[in-house]
């Protein structure tokens, strides 16, 4: 499963990964939760590829969307 990833710089802003390869720097969090999301339904759209986004929580990993092909359809998107 490819992982599209944010993450948060020291100084406030938010990159976004791909793998581990950045993307995109210096973003506000919404953009770049809109980005990333919006990054992994193309992936999985035009490639077929199972993807996630997600982004480090408090205590946790939350997973902000997940396309996954299980018989023939999205497995599971999250509102955003």
């Amino acid at each position: 499963m490819v992982t599209i990833s944010l993450k948060q710089s020291a100084a406030g802003s938010w990159h976004v990964y791909r793998c581990q390869t950045v993307l995109f720097r210096d973003l506000q969090l919404g953009p770049a939760i809109s980005l990333a999301k919006e990054m992994a339904r193309d992936e999985y759209h035009r490639l077929g590829h199972r993807v996630c986004v997600k982004m480090p929580g408090p205590s946790s990993t939350i997973m902000l969307a997940r396309y996954a092909d299980d018989d023939a359809r999205v497995a599971s998107t999250m509102a955003a």
